[in-house]
């Protein structure tokens, strides 16, 4: 009888709080890309309009959002940029690009360095495509750094290729985070 209260007792206690929120600062955090071309490589920058990611690193469950200001995308070349806007990103169509976590994989510690893999959708030019992103975090004190980079097939995915017969681009670009947020 003891032993049948015991486990009663045991698998009646709460779990130990495995949830996590960051909340991420757009002002403290840089979202680079780089798409490279025969003469030289194009870098520039978007902003983030907001992001707050919520996982249980007990049961990989995760849901939250990264939201991505497309119409804030700067390369420093007002002639590109205009075009990247009106031809490849269509930014007055599609003004944002969304990642929706679903899943996590790892733990955040709640001090030092941790390495998470977030599983979600990334909605980018009208269309969603499956993504797991790796952030490499560091805690320290409640602040959250957290960096990713990945690769985005934009040709592949429905956006046009600027190349022509002068210009030669790559039909992917590379993006890298840096973002900087509190855990609650």
């Amino acid at each position: 009888m003891k032993q049948h209260l015991l486990f009663f007792l045991l698998c009646n206690l709460p779990l130990a709080a495995a949830e996590s929120t960051v909340e991420l600062d757009p002002a403290r955090t840089t979202i680079n890309f780089t798409l490279g071309d025969v003469l030289h490589t194009v870098h520039g920058t978007f902003k983030l309009k907001r992001g707050s990611i919520t996982f249980d690193s007990f049961t990989g469950k995760a849901s939250g959002e990264i939201v991505v200001d497309v119409a804030s995308g700067n390369s420093g070349g007002g002639t590109r940029d205009k075009r990247m806007h009106k031809e490849i990103l269509e930014s007055a169509r599609y003004p944002e690009a969304v990642f929706t976590a679903d899943r996590v994989t790892g733990e955040l510690a709640s001090r030092g360095t941790s390495e998470l893999d977030v599983h979600g959708m990334f909605q980018i030019h009208g269309a969603s495509h499956e993504m797991t992103l790796h952030f490499r975090a560091d805690v320290n004190g409640g602040e959250v750094a957290a960096s990713t980079g990945f690769m985005i097939p934009y040709v592949q995915w429905g956006m046009k290729n600027p190349s022509n017969f002068l210009l030669r681009v790559s039909d992917k670009v590379e993006m890298n985070i840096q973002a900087v947020g509190r855990m609650h």
